[in-house]
């Protein structure tokens, strides 16, 4: 969805109705918005969130897209807005514009079997397409998620993954970085992971990629080595944003504008583009 004329520049408003700690630095939030009505948004879009007085920030809508007028984010606090959003309690108010962004396309993805690729915080993001999913499990295939963090302590979505894991036409596959003593799964990068499945119909997979920059390259190698076409392997990147609207140019990659042309980009896109991976 791209976002209306009047709400490009202009905040609308929204209430917290619940906020929680979920590791020493993320935060979850969920808003509702003072409208009534629902955000409107593509998984894998974001929104620019004000707080009065200290400015504004960009982040991921971490929830699925859903008719209700509540939508959920998750806050690193890495900075001023960050930390004030970490402050605020139920019942506050923040402002937003939005939704911003080229989210993930859905209809193409139908059909085919789904790998999740998520390394730490890109979990936020890729879970508003992960929920979407699961709420029309018929019209996806095989469905694997691959979940990576440096520690147990950085895992995020607790509840969630365990009912992933429950699931039985999910495979949810974790791993950490490295040996930890409240830890006794996988212990590995996350393409230690590639090697404990099977991609049967790499031609029929989709590979959908969140993470941290360092970790794309090594990723897409897996992918393209397990035969996996450059049109079917999805990123999300990361780039400093404020603007939302292409004008700042903060988040320019040559042509391209990642808050207008992405943040999502194919493989097959993003790989011309000098210093995109």
């Amino acid at each position: 969805m791209v976002a209306e004329p009047n709400t490009l520049y202009l905040p609308q408003f929204a209430t917290v109705d619940e906020s929680s700690a979920m590791t020493a630095t993320e935060r979850h939030l969920k808003l509702r918005l003072d409208s009534g009505q629902s955000l409107g948004h593509k998984p894998g879009q974001f929104v620019q969130v004000s707080v009065l007085g200290i400015g504004e920030a960009p982040i991921s809508v971490s929830s699925g897209p859903t008719a209700d007028p509540t939508f959920e984010l998750v806050v690193r606090n890495v900075g001023n807005v960050s930390g004030a959003l970490h402050r605020l309690e139920a019942g506050a108010k923040l402002g937003f514009r939005g939704p911003f962004g080229n989210g993930f396309d859905v209809e193409p993805l139908k059909g085919k079997d789904l790998l999740f690729v998520c390394g730490g915080i890109g979990l936020v993001p890729a879970r508003s397409l992960i929920q979407h999913c699961l709420a029309n499990r018929g019209d996806f295939g095989d469905f694997s998620i691959f979940f990576g963090c440096k520690t147990p302590g950085e895992r995020l979505f607790l509840d969630e993954l365990e009912d992933w894991r429950n699931r039985g036409d999910v495979n949810l596959l974790e791993t950490i970085d490295r040996p930890h003593p409240d830890w006794s799964g996988n212990v590995g990068v996350i393409t230690t992971l590639f090697p404990k499945i099977n991609i049967e119909s790499p031609k029929d997979t989709v590979a959908i990629i969140v993470g941290p920059p360092i970790m794309y390259r090594f990723v897409i190698i897996e992918c393209l080595n397990a035969g996996i076409d450059e049109e079917h392997i999805v990123m999300s990147l990361e780039r400093h944003m404020k603007c939302g609207v292409g004008k700042c140019g903060h988040c320019q990659i040559n042509q391209k504008y990642v808050c207008l042309d992405g943040p999502v980009f194919t493989y097959a896109e993003a790989r011309h583009l000098k210093e995109a991976i």
